[in-house]
């Protein structure tokens, strides 16, 4: 379960350090985007000792790093560096096909640590979003899928809004993806950080749509990001009598229930079913 994914850039470790204090149920070294080009170089030969640097700082989550894009000239040399390190997954940005992750599954054959390295897939293009399903169904090892409506919004040419509109059929289209290859999907940033109630009604609108967790890229939309993908104490109690009164029916052979004055068969039931595993988890 990945409900906040958090970045920080590769070549600021004094930033990476900090993970620690804020609780993502992910961290993210980041030498994609976040890392300059004249900075890349510098920031991947550091990286093993950047991931030193944040293991001993006590981190007690899940740690990856985003290397670049599959077209890009740092992209083989930034995986050979991350399977180096001691981490959890590697983010791969903008995959568009199965295939461009094969370099990955070549380096999880080879990798000589004993800790088994997972695969976050960013999509953030047309050709991603039109191969969704492909890259939720065929890619070994595969931990989650993140939707990057940002880059989808460049590609596409379109103009991003706060309501997004403008993205509303690509990030349908990525959360069915990765509901039909099983894979737990994370939902798109919001760029202004110091909006908290436009993050919070994003997170809600992403959970409504099935997404499990978003993206992250302040500090502050971290705490964000878990509230708004955890089950609140009053759902918990809901479904808790829900499934309860379901059960009990069922026991007398009745598949409807009036339960609360509202109609109640099998799909409420797992709905109410899957509130409660999330709460376990949380």
């Amino acid at each position: 379960m990945i409900r906040s994914l958090f970045f920080a850039p590769a070549n600021r470790p004094e930033l990476a350090v900090k993970f620690p204090r804020f609780h993502a149920d992910c961290c993210v070294i980041d030498l994609e985007d976040g890392t300059p080009d004249a900075e890349k170089a510098k920031a991947r030969a550091a990286l093993r000792d950047t991931v030193a640097q944040v293991r001993a700082a006590g981190l007690q989550s899940r740690l990856a790093v985003r290397v670049n894009v599959p077209d890009s000239p740092h992209y083989l040399q930034d995986l050979q560096a991350a399977f180096e390190c001691d981490i959890d997954a590697i983010v791969i940005p903008k995959l568009e096909t199965p295939a461009q992750a094969f370099p990955f599954q070549h380096g999880v054959a080879h990798a000589q640590s004993a800790r088994t390295i997972g695969l976050i897939s960013g999509i953030e293009s047309v050709r991603g979003v039109l191969n969704a399903q492909r890259i939720c169904e065929e890619t070994p090892n595969l931990l989650a899928v993140y939707f990057g409506a940002e880059d989808y919004a460049a590609d596409i040419g379109g103009r991003r809004t706060p309501g997004g509109a403008e993205v509303a059929t690509a990030r349908g289209w990525v959360i069915m993806a990765a509901h039909v290859g099983r894979i737990p999907a994370i939902d798109q940033a919001v760029l202004d950080i110091r909006n908290d109630a436009l993050y919070t009604a994003d997170a809600n609108a992403g959970r409504d749509l099935g997404y499990q967790g978003k993206i992250c890229v302040a500090p502050a939309q971290v705490a964000l990001a878990n509230a708004a993908f955890s089950p609140t104490p009053e759902e918990i109690e809901y479904a808790r009598r829900l499934v309860a009164a379901y059960e009990a029916a069922i026991a007398r052979g009745i598949g409807t229930i009036d339960f609360e004055g509202r109609m109640v068969d099998g799909p409420l039931l797992k709905h109410s079913q899957s509130i409660l595993a999330a709460a376990l988890r949380s």
